[in-house]
């Protein structure tokens, strides 16, 4: 958990920052409240230490603007002066605690100690509720408990009513626009259009058209005025599928509408407003592709105000039977047959396989089951079990096995990413490779 330091006396903010980092604590200091306010917004997870006595904007009043930022963020307030009524003031305007210098170095540990449990319990308590109206709301949810899924719809939830356009990385499949409809789904913006446009699949000579909009005459075929996308989609969201198939040549006109939110369609010469979110998708590494001069460097920055990556299905293997689960359910409604019974053997199977098609191809896959039965819908190989039925611990045992075997192969065997992908210690997955015979080595990348 981060801590600001603000004070404007050089010597007594280096001193400080050292303490803090002595103890533990990761710190930035700053000389002005001003200076400390540019880093400090709706997702800022820490504690904030500010002197009394500073010139320009005072601890009281800086206290006030980060209380209007968010309420929970504790401030500890110092002063060189033993005034009561700043403290009673301080108190009121809602800081954590008071010190008066000079204070022993243990009294503001201390402190910032308990400030930091604090912060602590209230993001997560913010983040469960997060979590919880993500998964309860109606419409279209984001399901799974993968840590990368939970930062995702916590993410979009926070940012869901905020004037900021959006950038989603992921793979072919992992279900890009489903992200792109949840976040307008959940913002205040969702009664008004939805608008999803793939830029892969617009012929480059029609692209414009699309955007932009034309007048009546402004081209041969341009028989009457048609609205473009940017203003069918006015007061709601514009979904910009592969981004990364955008002609450089519209690239800069996509730019000019990002920042000044006006458009102009094609044979007119008046500029029409816009107010219209923008959630840009790509399966492709846009900073790559920029520095390689395949993308424009400013449109990926403009684009890139909030970033959101959804991890691929084979990182997050556990997620597997209640995503199968919710699909099944949703094509046993959608064609009105009858749901068939989901196995243990069914997960094992689905478990085993590497999905490069990723959400896609389990969604594809559950509708073949309830369509027409496991054979088609599984391998037969993938379904056999030994002559005798397993044992819900053998069965436990074996996901187990092929969960962590999967995070290894898709981590290329390197353990930090493994720990931090299935959220487990590092002795735990020692202990877990061990029991299962599993080596790392094998599953490093090798040349070739």
């Amino acid at each position: 958990m981060k801590i600001l330091l603000v004070d404007d006396e050089d010597d007594v903010r280096f001193a400080l920052c050292q303490s803090i980092e002595l103890h533990g604590f990761t710190v930035e200091g700053f000389h002005s409240a001003e200076a400390a306010l540019l880093h400090i917004d709706a997702m800022f997870d820490g504690v904030i230490i500010t002197d009394y006595n500073m010139p320009g904007m005072n601890g009281i009043e800086f206290l006030q603007k980060v209380k209007s930022i968010d309420v929970d963020i504790p401030v500890i307030l110092l002063t060189g002066h033993a005034d009561v009524s700043i403290a009673v003031e301080a108190m009121r305007s809602g800081a954590y605690d008071f010190l008066e210098k000079p204070f022993p170095t243990d009294s503001m540990m201390e402190s910032l100690a308990r400030a930091v449990e604090k912060r602590k319990l209230a993001v997560e308590n913010r983040e469960l509720k997060l979590e919880l109206s993500g998964q309860s709301s109606p419409g279209r949810r984001i399901l799974g408990s993968h840590p990368g899924i939970r930062d995702l719809r916590n993410t979009l939830l926070r940012i869901k009513d905020a004037p900021a356009d959006v950038l989603v990385n992921g793979e072919t499949g992992c279900g890009k626009e489903m992200v792109a409809r949840f976040l307008h789904t959940n913002s205040n913006r969702h009664n008004k259009p939805f608008v999803a446009i793939n830029c892969g699949a617009v012929p480059e000579s029609m692209m414009e058209s699309e955007l932009f909009g034309h007048e009546a005459g402004a081209f041969t075929d341009a028989k009457k005025r048609k609205q473009g996308k940017f203003e069918y989609a006015n007061g709601g969201t514009l979904f910009l599928d592969e981004i990364e198939s955008m002609p450089m040549a519209l690239q800069i006109k996509i730019l000019r509408v990002l920042e000044e939110r006006q458009v102009e369609r094609l044979g007119s010469n008046e500029s029409v407003g816009v107010d219209v979110r923008i959630v840009a998708a790509s399966k492709e590494d846009l900073k790559a592709k920029a520095d390689r001069g395949e993308f424009r460097l400013d449109l990926y920055y403009r684009l890139n105000v909030v970033e959101v990556d959804i991890p691929p299905l084979r990182d997050r293997m556990s997620d597997i039977p209640l995503l199968f689960e919710h699909f099944v359910l949703m094509a046993v409604e959608k064609f009105s047959i009858e749901q068939p019974p989901i196995t243990q053997r069914h997960i094992n199977a689905l478990c085993q396989h590497k999905w490069p098609g990723n959400v896609r191809e389990l969604r594809n896959v559950a509708e073949c089951f309830v369509l027409l039965g496991e054979q088609k819908a599984f391998p037969d190989n993938a379904l056999s079990v030994s002559s005798r039925d397993l044992t819900l611990g053998e069965q436990m045992t074996k996901f187990e096995e092929q969960v962590i075997r999967n995070s290894l192969e898709a981590h290329h065997g390197r353990l930090k990413d493994v720990q931090a992908a299935l959220g487990i210690g590092r002795k735990t997955l020692y202990d877990k490779m061990l029991k299962f015979s599993l080596n790392k080595q094998e599953f490093k990348e090798t040349d070739g």
